[in-house]
């Protein structure tokens, strides 16, 4: 498959859905409010503030304890065309991505840190 913008958004929209569904109940449906956007790579403003090119995926705002108290939403960003290249262009390892980033990515916004998540296999 070339590269293509709405293909990879579905694709990624797929497997964000199958991912959320089998979460936990509780989780899930606190992981369901969070809003997923889909962006090509980090954009200049993302980079001048020290984010990688070629960095898979990005939460932002407060994690779930912090929410109430700062006026920025948390959100997670996927870089879709990162995971792409990453993926080496296979649907299949693109998915299985796009999961691993999402999960990583959910687990910052429940307060987990790197080693945490490496620990549970999500580095």
């Amino acid at each position: 498959m070339n590269l293509n913008w709405k293909k990879l958004t579905a694709l990624a929209a797929d497997e964000l859905e199958a991912t959320l569904a089998e979460l936990p109940e509780p989780v899930r449906d606190r992981a369901r409010d969070l809003p997923v956007t889909f962006e090509r790579a980090p954009n200049a403003g993302l980079r001048a503030d020290g984010i990688e090119p070629d960095t898979l995926g990005l939460f932002v705002g407060p994690d779930f304890a912090g929410e109430g108290s700062v006026p920025m939403p948390p959100q997670i960003i996927l870089f879709l065309e990162n995971l792409w290249d990453l993926a080496e262009g296979d649907e299949e390892v693109f998915r299985d991505e796009v999961r691993t980033t999402l999960l990583h990515e959910l687990g910052h916004y429940l307060g987990l840190d790197e080693g945490d998540l490496t620990e549970r296999g999500l580095e």
